[in-house]
C-alpha cells in the first residue's frame, strides 16, 4: 500500500512545487512592473512562466494601450507636472514634463519618467562640443520625443508607456541643455528640495528648477580644496535664489551700470540675496570670486518663452 501511494505523492508534490514557483514568478513580476495581478498572470500563462518574456509582453501591451490612450486624451490640459534637473560633470539638463493632475505628478512611474527624460537630455549632449564659455541647446516637446534611449526606444515611446500606466494625459514640454568647457562649472536646484541627500548622478525633481553655469577664480585655492567646495555651495545657493526671485538677466559683474539698470528688480546681481538680504547677489559673487556665465529658470506650468528668447547665444 505504501508503494502504491508513492506515485500519487510525487504527483501532488510536483503540483505544489509548480504552484509555489508560479506564485513566486507572479509576485516577482508584479513587484518589478507594478502591473495588475490579472495582467501579470496572463503574461506568465502566455509565456510559460518565462519572466523576461512576460515582462516584455506587458511593456509592449502597456505601450500599445498608452498610444491608444494618448490619442484619446490628446488635447486635454496638462498644467501640472514636474521639473527634472541633472548635472553630470560638464553637461547639465533641465526638463519640464506635464500631466493633468498633481496626484499623477506624485506617482512613482511619472517621477521615474521625468528622471529618465533628464538623463536622456544629458546623454544627448555627448557628441556636442562645448563652446568657449557655454554651448546651450533648447529642445521643444517634439524634439524631446525623438531622443532615442539606450533600449532603442524613443522618449515618445516611453511617454506612451507612462500614459498607459497612469491613465491620464502627459506631455514632454521643453528642455534646456548646457555643455561647458573645463574652466566652467555647472550646478542645479529644484524646489521643493529633497528631504535627504540625492546622489549627483540621480536627477532632481520638483515644481521649480534652475540651472547655473559659473566660473570660480581658484588662483588662491588652498591645498585642502575647501575654496572649490565653497564655490559650488555658493553657486547652488544662487540657484536657490534664482528659483525664488525670478531674475531675468545677470547684469554686468564688476562693472558700473546705469542707475536704471541698478534699480531694476529683475537684474540678478542687484537683487537682495535671498539667503541673506543684507547683501546683494553681486556682492556675494564678488566675495566668493564667482562669475555667473548663464542661468535658466523653469516653473512648472508657466507659459514658455519663444525659442528665440529661450536659447540665446552666449558670448
Amino acid at each position: 500500500m505504501l508503494f502504491k501511494s508513492i506515485p500519487r505523492l510525487f504527483h501532488v508534490t510536483g503540483i505544489r512545487l509548480y504552484a509555489t514557483a508560479e506564485k513566486s514568478a507572479l509576485a516577482s513580476l508584479r513587484k518589478k512592473t507594478g502591473y495588475t495581478f490579472a495582467n501579470c498572470k496572463k503574461a506568465l500563462e502566455l509565456h510559460n512562466n518565462d519572466l523576461a518574456k512576460a515582462e516584455l509582453w506587458l511593456k509592449e501591451q502597456a505601450q500599445a494601450m498608452g498610444w491608444s490612450k494618448a490619442t484619446k486624451l490628446e488635447g486635454r490640459n496638462t498644467a501640472q507636472g514636474l521639473i527634472g534637473v541633472l548635472v553630470q560633470r560638464n553637461a547639465g539638463a533641465m526638463v519640464e514634463v506635464n500631466c493633468e493632475t498633481d496626484f499623477v505628478a506624485r506617482n512613482a512611474s511619472f517621477q521615474r519618467f521625468v528622471q529618465v527624460a533628464s538623463a536622456a537630455c544629458v546623454r544627448h549632449l555627448e557628441h556636442v562640443e562645448a563652446d568657449v564659455n557655454l554651448t546651450k541647446v533648447g529642445l521643444n516637446g517634439e524634439a524631446l520625443k525623438q531622443i532615442v534611449l539606450e533600449d532603442g526606444k524613443s522618449l515618445g515611446d516611453h511617454l506612451a508607456l507612462v500614459i498607459g500606466t497612469v491613465g491620464e494625459n502627459a506631455s514632454l514640454n521643453r528642455a534646456i541643455c548646457y555643455k561647458v568647457p573645463d574652466n566652467v562649472q555647472l550646478t542645479g536646484y529644484v524646489h521643493p528640495a529633497p528631504n535627504e541627500e540625492v546622489p549627483f548622478d540621480v536627477p532632481l525633481v520638483g515644481k521649480y528648477g534652475s540651472l547655473v553655469a559659473f566660473k570660480a577664480d581658484h588662483s588662491t585655492v588652498q591645498e585642502t580644496g575647501d575654496d572649490e567646495l565653497n564655490a559650488v555651495q555658493v553657486a547652488r545657493k544662487v540657484c536657490q535664489h534664482i528659483v525664488g526671485m525670478k531674475p531675468e538677466r545677470i547684469g554686468v559683474q564688476g562693472k558700473d551700470e546705469p542707475a536704471t539698470d541698478k534699480d531694476e528688480e529683475t537684474c540678478l546681481i542687484h537683487q537682495e540675496y535671498l539667503v541673506d538680504p543684507t547683501y546683494t547677489v553681486g556682492e556675494v559673487l564678488e566675495a566668493n570670486r564667482l562669475q555667473i556665465v548663464d542661468f535658466q529658470r523653469f516653473e512648472c506650468g508657466e507659459k514658455s518663452k519663444s525659442e528665440e528668447q529661450n536659447v540665446r547665444a552666449v558670448a
